[in-house]
């Protein structure tokens, strides 16, 4: 279209589009022509008032082609011209940004590599396009990756960058030229930006200035057979020897039906393999289960086995680092009455020594059995009565105990614990618990996954029921419930379990819960829900309705060796007690960087009551990968109460750990510590299609254009034609364009055959 826009209109829609119309006449020469086009009025009217053979619609139709006729000569005789702006040879600069990252070794044109097209074109002295460039402009090159620096040329690139920055490359460039008359910017890649720099203030910066960027987008907007590990989601830090869930999804092109093997190792040591097919949507899901053994940070690899044909095979991977902690978790455990679930609830961590369950046994009114505490004040006088007492535990489980034991503060308490302190809730079934312990429009009711009645309207006399277990659809890919080596085996181990008793109907779980297990009750035609979660604020809460679990350990059908629920339980507190926070939490920007590149430490300080404080002392200490230590002062950010931020550099490859300690009028508050890899990445191989959307938006924000390998021959051109940089009016003559002469003979011939037609001639 746009050829033959310029074979008739003699010039490219672009300069039109930039341009104004002006007529290349003289005042003088303008007014004659006017005059003359008034004497000619009385001759048309006389024209159209003549008689003969045509009738009135004929005379209007050949008045009007014989008007429009006359009008372009008119316009002719004018000389129209089109006004543009030109820069001035070898007056204004012009700066190319090229991207040297690793997407551009991607060879996805019949072989070639998107770096060699910037070579050939960029860095080949006889190359056409850049002889115009050179011919009309100094030119100025920048390479960019995760940085952006001045380069004699093209040459000097490797293509080795980890990241692109393209933000930080369009301020870089835009500083570096502000000295000089800059005619624009010329971006070559394949619009690759996988930071979090601010694009939009640099565009609206840019534009403001009236420096456009000119786009050129190498590479495919869509591979023909590719496959990505796109996502992989899993817990940063998890306790040693618990079971690893982790979501992957697999992203394809043109690979639908094939069968993919999906491995999962761990520091090199496969621990999961799996088969998928996959899907003709081109995404699917994938859930996989893995067993952290050894503490410390850990590197997990998820990836597939290339296929025959995969354009790109380095995005088959993803490395995530997982923190896996041996340390000892505290979990309260408060019991209203002597009953076997305490007894063999206990018995089933015993031997888990990264649990530790404290007991609270309510033996009489205001009497109290306690099993394992730390010394003889720990609950002395019964449950917690303040913040700071309960907010020293990571988990709590309230068992059969009922709700108008607790005190309004208490209750209002135990909501905070989950949604303000981030610990884990977990009410067992019992005659004392949910509805029938009156929790119902309690803070306790507001943190739990499942919708909870007054006792009197959801039974009228005392509810008990035997339920076979089962596990949901959700349930069977949940890391709790998994009770054997393969989601097969879990599903046909817990077909088998014999039935429990509960004893508080509960059919309903929230909308924002999710359910694990249920259990049918006769007589219902709504399923029990026997085990459903959710998050509440900061920290999550569990029901596991039933009342006897231990008939899991202990019933005839269960053979002595059976760890069925030792595992059930482990797992379930595990779960319970992870990632929740204590005093002092750090998080880093990232936990995987290149090597050299810096890190932001973000630091939450509160005190035992987890209020958070703005006027802790606040110190880092990162240990490199040889061993040497370098302290860094943490500052309040300000913006948020409690939160504080540094940064530090990388170096070597390997794991920086980085310790904070925060005190407060010289008394402790907490520590916390995260470990960072620095290692080579793989992110410019991942969504390594040419992203044509951003790169449009980039050249419509500053006024510039985008351009394909196959169009930017009309570069030089088009730069030529701009209002920035040294620059002079150009004035190109439209009177002698093709189309004018089309129209006129078109009109001529238009009336010609309609006499012809209806014997006027």
């Amino acid at each position: 279209m746009e050829a033959l826009f310029e074979l008739l209109f003699k010039y490219r829609p672009t300069l039109f589009e930039r341009g104004s119309l002006g007529l290349g006449v003289s005042w003088p020469v303008l007014v004659g022509l006017l005059v003359l086009a008034a004497l000619l009025t009385p001759t048309l009217l006389r024209y159209s008032r003549a008689r003969g053979k045509a009738d009135g619609r004929d005379r209007v139709l050949l008045t009007g082609l014989r008007v429009a006729l006359l009008g372009i000569l008119v316009l002719s005789l004018c000389r129209p011209v089109l006004v543009l702006s030109t820069v001035v040879p070898q007056q204004s600069f012009v700066g190319v940004l090229v991207d040297d990252s690793l997407s551009m070794r991607i060879a996805d044109d019949d072989g070639r590599a998107r770096s060699e097209f910037v070579r050939a074109t960029f860095g080949d002295p006889d190359s056409p396009l850049l002889e115009a460039l050179e011919a009309r402009f100094k030119l100025r090159y920048l390479r960019f990756a995760e940085s952006a620096e001045r380069v004699a040329g093209v040459d000097s690139l490797l293509f080795a960058g980890q990241l692109t920055d393209l933000a930080t490359a369009l301020a870089r460039a835009r500083q570096e030229l502000s000295t000089v008359p800059l005619a624009g910017l010329v971006v070559v890649g394949d619009g690759a930006d996988n930071t979090d720099g601010a694009l939009t203030e640099v565009l609206v910066a840019l534009r403001a200035a009236g420096v456009p960027v000119y786009a050129v987008g190498l590479g495919r907007e869509r591979f023909e057979r590719d496959l990505e590990v796109s996502r992989v989601e899993a817990p940063r830090a998890v306790l040693e020897d618990t079971t690893l869930v982790a979501d992957v999804r697999l992203t394809h092109r043109g690979l639908a039906g094939e069968r993919v093997q999906l491995v999962v190792e761990d520091g090199g040591r496969v621990v999961h393999t799996e088969d998928v097919e996959l899907p003709v949507l081109g995404e699917i899901g994938v859930r996989v289960h893995a067993t952290a053994s050894e503490p410390g940070p850990r590197v997990f690899t998820f990836r597939v086995v290339p296929l025959e044909g995969e354009q790109v095979v380095e995005n088959n991977r993803r490395d995530v680092l997982v923190r896996v902690v041996d340390r000892e978790e505290k979990i309260l455990y408060f019991e209203g009455e002597p009953r076997f679930e305490a007894k063999f609830l206990r018995r089933a961590v015993d031997g888990d020594d990264n649990l530790r369950v404290v007991t609270l046994l309510r033996t009489s009114e205001n009497k109290f059995y306690r099993v394992g505490v730390d010394d003889a004040e720990e609950l002395a006088d019964g449950f917690p009565r303040t913040r700071e007492e309960l907010y020293r535990y990571r988990g709590l489980i309230l068992g059969s105990i009922e709700a108008s034991f607790f005190t309004g503060d208490q209750l209002r308490m135990i909501g905070d614990f989950v949604s303000e302190r981030g610990g884990g809730l977990l009410m067992l079934g019992g005659r004392h618990s949910f509805s029938e312990g009156g929790y119902a429009r309690t803070p306790v009711a507001d943190a739990l996954p499942v919708v909870l009645g007054e006792a009197e309207e959801v039974e009228p006399k005392r509810f008990f029921a035997s339920v076979d277990v089962e596990l949901t659809p959700f349930g069977r890919t949940h890391g709790i419930t998994q009770l054997g080596a393969t989601e097969a085996e879990s599903a046909e181990r817990w077909g088998a379990l014999p039935p429990l008793s509960i004893v508080n109907p509960v059919s309903r779980a929230k909308p924002g819960a999710a359910t694990l297990l249920t259990g049918t009750v006769d007589g219902q035609d709504t399923p029990q829900v026997v085990l459903a979660y959710q998050r509440y604020g900061s920290g999550k809460a569990l029901a596991f309705t039933v009342q006897d679990s231990w008939q899991w350990q202990m019933n005839a059908e269960i053979p002595l060796d059976d760890t069925t629920h030792e595992g059930l339980w482990q797992q379930l507190l595990r779960w319970l007690v992870s990632d929740v926070p204590g005093p002092v939490r750090v998080m880093p920007s990232e936990d995987r960087v290149s090597p050299g590149r810096a890190v932001e430490l973000r630091v939450e300080v509160r005190d035992e009551a987890f209020v958070r404080l703005n006027d802790a002392q606040v110190v880092a200490v990162v240990v490199d990968p040889a061993g040497h230590e370098r302290e860094y002062p943490v500052e309040w950010s300000v913006e948020r109460d409690g939160e504080y931020t540094t940064r530090f550099s990388t170096a070597a490859p390997g794991f920086y750990e980085a310790r904070v300690e925060a005190t407060r009028h010289g008394e402790p508050l907490g520590s916390a510590t995260t470990w960072i890899e620095a290692a080579p990445l793989t992110t410019e191989y991942f969504g390594a299609e040419r992203r044509t959307e951003l790169l449009e938006r980039v050249v419509d924000e500053t006024g510039g254009r985008f351009y394909t390998e196959e169009t930017v021959a009309d570069l030089p051109e088009d730069l030529s034609y701009t209002e920035s940089g040294s620059t002079v009016k150009e004035r190109k003559e439209l009177w002698n364009m093709p189309v004018l002469f089309l129209a006129a003979l078109a009109l001529a011939c238009t009336e010609w055959g309609y006499r012809k037609w209806r014997a006027l001639a």
